[in-house]
């Protein structure tokens, strides 16, 4: 397996930037997302999952907007490519596409729709694994994927080489802790929860892939160096401040809050989306600009 630079810290899960009402990607505006990030201290980008909404993109723009990304990045943060799909041989085929193209990790969700029993599952992971060259990282969704990770099977699934991690985005501190535990240590810990970020970090998290990080990369990665250095406090503060703008964009599906978010604090930004997503409400709308009105993006509480 090829040696990957260090993963975990801040990391974002980067939004798909459209344009022409969705019709075609927005290259330019995901080139100038990416410089912000890497200036702002984050630490990593995940492209092409839920937030950029990967279920819409054909496969020559997972190519692109990967390839894009790289190039912004230059080397200076790991790119993990989300290569979801609910059968395995594409969920391979994406995988081996993206480390060609230069992706540090991949990121794989559990199958959505045929949701498989946890046998299933262990086989469809370990499959991508040992097609794998690069650390492959266990995404838990299951309230979009319609399946869990029981802490037995990724127990089972941390004892492969290929399977680095796991990105745990129910937010339920009890069943983090049971898969800590049973994954054993050097075992990557992952938050995919924006509302939980500093609490996963205080019980032994060493990261977040972060929505609201596309927003507020400085805070995000202010908080996850004062968990690394066990400034526990100063971590729940940086949350404290970030929670009224968590809670706005949790109002609609991600990523219709997060993308309007971003257009009215950049105008040049458009809130473009796919359908079956659409722009959310105009009550939304009022409720993400007072949360961006009051949050400081400069790294302290607010």
């Amino acid at each position: 397996m090829t040696r990957a630079p260090a993963l975990g810290g801040a990391l974002t899960a980067l939004v798909t930037p459209f344009a022409a009402g969705g019709t075609r990607l927005d290259e330019r505006a995901l080139g100038d997302l990416v410089a912000g990030q890497v200036a702002a201290g984050t630490e990593g980008l995940v492209v092409g999952g839920p937030t950029g909404e990967g279920p819409t993109l054909t496969e020559p723009e997972r190519d692109r907007i990967l390839r894009v990304v790289l190039a912004a990045a230059g080397g200076r943060i790991p790119v993990i490519a989300a290569t979801d799909s609910n059968g395995t041989r594409t969920a391979i085929a994406r995988t081996r596409a993206a480390e060609a193209a230069g992706a540090a990790a991949t990121l794989a969700v559990t199958p959505f729709y045929n949701r498989p029993t946890q046998e299933g599952l262990s086989r469809h992971f370990a499959a991508i694994a040992a097609a794998a060259d690069r650390p492959l990282l266990l995404h838990r969704v299951p309230a979009r994927a319609g399946t869990d990770l029981l802490p037995e099977t990724v127990a089972r699934l941390a004892a492969l080489p290929g399977i680095a991690g796991i990105v745990d985005a129910t937010g339920d501190l009890a069943s983090f802790s049971a898969i800590g535990r049973a994954a054993g240590p050097g075992f990557l810990l992952l938050s995919g929860d924006d509302a939980t970020a500093a609490a996963h970090g205080a019980m032994g998290g060493q990261g977040c892939v972060s929505v609201v990080a596309n927003l507020v990369p400085g805070p995000c990665a202010a908080l996850q160096r004062a968990i690394r250095a066990g400034d526990h406090a100063r971590a729940r503060d940086i949350q404290a401040g970030l929670g009224p703008l968590i809670a706005a964009l949790s109002l609609e599906t991600d990523p219709g809050p997060v993308k309007l978010a971003l257009a009215l604090l950049h105008s040049r930004s458009a809130p473009d989306l796919r359908l079956p997503l659409v722009r959310p409400r105009p009550e939304t709308e009022a409720a993400l600009a007072a949360a961006l009105a009051r949050v400081d993006r400069t790294g302290e509480a607010a």
